[in-house]
């Protein structure tokens, strides 16, 4: 593992929240979709489950689309933004099935606000040990979904299976296209 567990969890979240409104399709429509994706990646905490809610969730997207594209000062620069617009004071917690881990806001602060936090909190390990450059678009044409790579070997080029088993099997396709034919 190369981050703690839930500094893994919360770079995921992050990159499938920014995926979230990438590609022209709103993935967030309405609230049914946020509780959905909410449930999917087991936040935790009060909810208004309201429109301004909603709003709020969806203007975090572009901030946190940034950090794929930034330098190191500027990821710094934006992760204190983060930090300090949500007043946030790190703390051990354990809840539910989580074992000890870092909370950085109150369990009643805006959905947004602990998504914002739990997202810089993860990005400060991120940058801490210099590893930036797993920020990574997927490689796949016609896809510009962002993933964090999280293999040993820096190798994970796709942001999921669906994105790598198309551009596999269409370099197979070429493949066997330009092979001579058989007599």
């Amino acid at each position: 593992m190369l981050f703690a567990h839930d500094t893994e969890v919360a770079l995921t979240a992050a990159a499938a929240l920014v995926n979230t409104g990438r590609g022209g399709i709103e993935q967030l429509p309405d609230q049914a979709a946020l509780d959905r994706f909410v449930t999917e990646r087991q936040w935790t905490g009060e909810r208004t489950r309201d429109q301004a809610e909603l709003d709020a969730v969806r203007r975090l997207r572009p901030r946190l689309e940034r950090l794929w594209q930034m330098t190191e000062d500027d990821a710094v620069s934006l992760v204190n933004t983060l930090l300090r617009d949500a007043s946030a004071l790190p703390q051990l917690v354990k809840h539910d099935s989580w074992d000890y881990h870092l909370h950085a806001t109150p369990p009643d602060a805006p959905l947004a606000d602990r998504m914002a936090v739990e997202a810089a909190m993860a990005f400060t390990d991120v940058i801490r040990s210099g590893q930036l450059d797993r920020l990574r678009l997927c490689a796949a044409d016609h896809c510009d979904n962002v993933h964090v790579d999280l293999s040993k070997n820096r190798s994970r080029r796709f942001c999921g299976t669906s994105c790598a088993n198309r551009t596999n099997v269409a370099a197979y396709r070429t493949r066997q296209a330009m092979r001579p034919a058989r007599p």
